[in-house]
């Protein structure tokens, strides 16, 4: 039943009885302390992304009525070892992809083995060669944050591959720009994307605020079932600066626990909000421009066939 549940709408509303099952919940964009280190010079070799720990993590979320938990660190599935023995955890990562243009995305994946994140690394910097993986696994896959400027530069052709290859879109994270996420909702619904949410929370305090919901699922495997068959819907609280630089405080805070040394570096904490403010204004610059530019286009007809008329034969075979 589950591959049928997985690619027809009409047998998963066939299988699954909304009326008989609760709705379940998931924060689908959760960090741990193995998300690695803060990507911002200078900061690169003292200070991790995020500081949580992922047993509270797990903990924090179950608490937040999660009825499934995951974490999606960057690039890494080092903090899920702690969790493996709870039956309603499942293994995701964010992966730092390289777009053929160049520049970088991220993109969640959920309910992978060991096996997969290997593999998954093994392919980051190659879209085309991802992509093509994560389709023959049939793994469930989304470009998170789409209007964020978080990985650098973006080009035009990116959001083209984003529209004819990856099947589902972050249209709400809890740490971006409502705006930003209203321009992934509407680009979404545009394109006839499947529509996820979470918390994308660094920090304790964040997580289980934002979530995505399936109404008579019972299982991982019918969860995300539901969201291929249109019946997921997205939930909870969007950014904002403020949060932003509470956020980087607590982080800076885990920081001089972590290592006492830092606290010599104690009075340059008054410049956090500077930052935050600097980086919220850059992101929304960054929206701004893109969702204009990608709201003005047409729809595109699919890259990968333009690149070779044999291709589509070749993956069918």
């Amino acid at each position: 039943m589950d591959t049928f549940t997985q690619i027809s709408r009409p047998l998963y509303r066939l299988f699954i009885s909304t009326g008989d099952n609760c709705t379940m919940r998931c924060d689908l964009h959760v960090h741990s302390i193995a998300s690695g280190m803060f990507t911002v010079p200078g900061l690169n070799r003292i200070c991790r992304e995020s500081y949580n720990d992922p047993a509270e993590v797990y903990d924090r979320l179950k608490r937040m009525s999660m009825s499934i938990v995951t974490i999606t660190d960057h690039d890494s599935i080092d903090g899920a070892e702690a969790l493996r023995r709870h039956p309603d955890f499942f293994l995701s990562e964010e992966v730092t992809v390289r777009m053929p243009s160049g520049t970088e995305m991220h993109m969640g994946v959920y309910g992978i083995t060991e096996r997969d994140h290997a593999e998954i690394q093994r392919r980051s910097n190659d879209f085309i060669a991802l992509l093509m993986y994560l389709t023959e696994r049939k793994l469930f896959f989304s470009a998170n944050h789409v209007f964020s400027g978080l990985t650098g530069r973006r080009k035009e052709e990116d959001f083209h591959w984003f529209e004819s290859y990856v099947p589902a879109f972050e249209t709400r994270n809890g740490q971006m720009w409502p705006a930003a996420n209203d321009s992934a909702a509407r680009l979404g619904a545009r394109l006839g994307k499947i529509g996820i949410a979470g918390s994308d929370s660094h920090t304790i305090a964040g997580v289980g605020h934002t979530l995505t919901e399936v109404p008579g699922a019972r299982t991982a495997d019918e969860f995300f079932a539901g969201l291929r068959a249109g019946c997921g819907g997205v939930h909870g609280v969007h950014g904002s600066c403020g949060k932003l630089t509470a956020d980087v405080f607590s982080i800076v805070r885990s920081l001089f626990r972590d290592k006492p040394w830092t606290l010599a570096l104690s009075p340059l904490a008054v410049l956090v909000p500077a930052f935050t403010v600097g980086h919220w204004m850059d992101e929304i610059r960054f929206c701004r421009k893109w969702s204009s530019a990608v709201e003005r286009g047409g729809k595109r007809k699919r890259m990968l066939w333009d690149m070779d008329s044999n291709f589509e034969a070749n993956w069918a075979s």
